[in-house]
């Protein structure tokens, strides 16, 4: 999904201007492939020039990107945007939190928090299918810690790989 060298160096985002799609209005937990407003975020952020936009609910908290789900880390500690925010239950989002962090000694919080809180960040990720678990450094003109892809970060795609590779015969 993203170039290789992301995964290393870490990946830039916007936050998108459009927010995400209330609960009341269409509820994340049914697959209905309406992916409109996501499609319209994802625009904003390949005009910005960059691969992915944060999506804010309609009470300015941090939800999910436009394929993604989010993840920060401050102080060692590890949260995620709760489901009441409007996400998206993500199968990845759930691996990570329940197999992935625990295997590398962190613990998952689901929590509700404002755009600042993840401005403010040690460190950043996302997750998804397609993406696995890719590091953020960046969120528009804001640098994420110091810039570059962090400990519990590369802990966490070291271990997904892991498990993802572990059955796999090697060529």
């Amino acid at each position: 999904l993203y170039p290789e060298e992301m995964y290393e160096e870490g990946m830039k985002v916007i936050v998108a201007e459009r927010p995400r799609i209330p609960i009341p209005c269409l509820d994340p937990r049914i697959k209905s492939l309406n992916y409109l407003n996501n499609i319209l975020a994802k625009i904003e952020a390949i005009d910005a020039g960059v691969f992915e936009a944060v999506m804010l609910n309609l009470e300015g908290e941090v939800a999910e990107c436009t394929g993604d789900n989010i993840f920060i880390v401050k102080d060692g500690r590890i949260i995620t945007p709760s489901t009441s925010t409007g996400i998206l239950h993500g199968v990845t989002r759930r691996f990570v939190m329940r197999e992935v962090a625990p295997a590398c000694g962190f613990e998952v919080e689901e929590g509700v928090f404002p755009l600042q809180r993840m401005l403010e960040a040690d460190e950043v990720f996302l997750t998804g299918t397609a993406a696995e678990v890719i590091g953020v450094t960046a969120v528009g003109d804001h640098r994420i810690g110091d810039g570059t892809v962090g400990p519990v970060t590369r802990a966490c795609v070291k271990e997904f790989r892991r498990r993802i590779t572990e059955d796999c015969p090697e060529d």
